[in-house]
């Protein structure tokens, strides 16, 4: 199949590089488009991404161009791996660069401020007429550009995107595995980024491993609860867009939003937090817009509840772990023993 595909990838962050590289280096031709000319420039004559992948040698199949138009033209798979708030306005400024027949896949992991969308909800808005599909899972851009071993969902309603998609990425070190559940592989990617920035901030509290383990596991619980309400199927947070991101995000120091965590755990500002990481979490913003939407369908999310408390209103940390702490006491996993609906 690869002699006769060809891809586009539209953002050259850390990602859609990672993701560009990677199907480069199975001898596909790659038009990797990103807004700065200039930056393109460096990557084609250096093959290198040096802002967000420095040291990763890029593979010699990948171009980078910042004319969105020769991007786009003659590509099978359209891979879009921009920011959410900037998403809508690259795939409209796409939109009459794209054919119908052409495949495109989400890699972010984000909810649109003003209308609560996904990406998958944007791209069935603005691309009625194209398949289209999400990717998301464990997937450290880090760790792939150094080969370690990956996992990945491609979520679709489309069995032709589903199998493209897996196509394309498989290799020996990334593995991609399928569902139908679009919604809920996109919300558990989405949602595990608030999260991150709880498990990282208490990390630099000094949180013990029984906290950690809690914090986690009660995570789960509320980014299941919340998706359902949303109309998910719940089974999807056992697999690796749910339970296995979460985890990752959860764990590891090369989570931005981890890191976000982390800095406001060490006293600084969001704003200072924000500054250091030189990237964008999307976590702090899906934080308000979760916050938001769970106040207006009442749905329980005392950790939301509680991080939103700690990030946009300066709270204590300890003030609102102990408010927690008192909250009524409920069912552990409520698909099997409902929770009271007064708790």
């Amino acid at each position: 199949m690869t002699d006769r595909v060809k891809v586009s990838v539209l953002g050259g962050g850390s990602f859609g590089t990672v993701i560009a590289n990677l199907i480069g280096s199975k001898g596909v031709d790659v038009s990797l488009w990103m807004r700065d000319a200039a930056r393109a420039e460096e990557i084609n004559r250096q093959h290198e991404n040096s802002r967000y992948l420095p040291g990763c040698q890029l593979s010699a199949k990948v171009t980078a161009t910042a004319d969105l138009q020769q991007a786009l033209k003659g590509a099978n798979i359209i891979f879009v791996s921009i920011p959410s708030q900037s998403f809508r306005e690259v795939i409209q400024q796409a939109k009459p660069f794209i054919t119908a027949e052409q495949i495109v896949v989400s890699t972010t992991k984000g909810i649109e401020a003003k209308t609560f969308s996904l990406m998958s909800q944007i791209l069935a808005a603005e691309l009625p007429a194209n398949p289209i599909g999400v990717i998301s899972g464990p997937n450290l851009a880090k760790e792939i550009a150094q080969q370690q071993l990956t996992a990945t969902v491609i979520a679709s309603e489309s069995e032709q995107v589903r199998t493209a998609v897996q196509e394309i990425l498989h290799c020996a070190f990334f593995r991609i595995y399928a569902s139908s559940d679009m919604y809920g592989v996109e919300l558990g990617g989405t949602l595990k980024n608030i999260y991150a920035i709880a498990s990282g901030l208490s990390a630099a509290l000094g949180m013990g491993e029984n906290t950690k383990s809690m914090l986690m596991t009660r995570s789960l619980a509320e980014m299941s609860r919340f998706a359902v309400q949303l109309g998910a199927n719940p089974m999807t947070f056992l697999g690796l867009a749910g339970v296995g991101d979460l985890i990752v995000t959860c764990s590891s120091p090369l989570s931005r939003n981890y890191r976000v965590g982390y800095a406001l755990g060490e006293g600084k500002t969001l704003d200072e937090a924000v500054t250091a990481l030189g990237e964008v979490a999307e976590g702090v913003n899906t934080l308000r817009y979760v916050k938001e939407k769970a106040d207006a369908l009442e749905i329980y999310m005392p950790l939301v509840c509680g991080l939103y408390e700690v990030v946009f209103k300066g709270a204590p940390v300890s003030e609102v772990a102990k408010m927690m702490m008192l909250n009524t006491q409920s069912s552990d996993v409520e698909f099997i023993l409902p929770r009271d609906s007064d708790c």
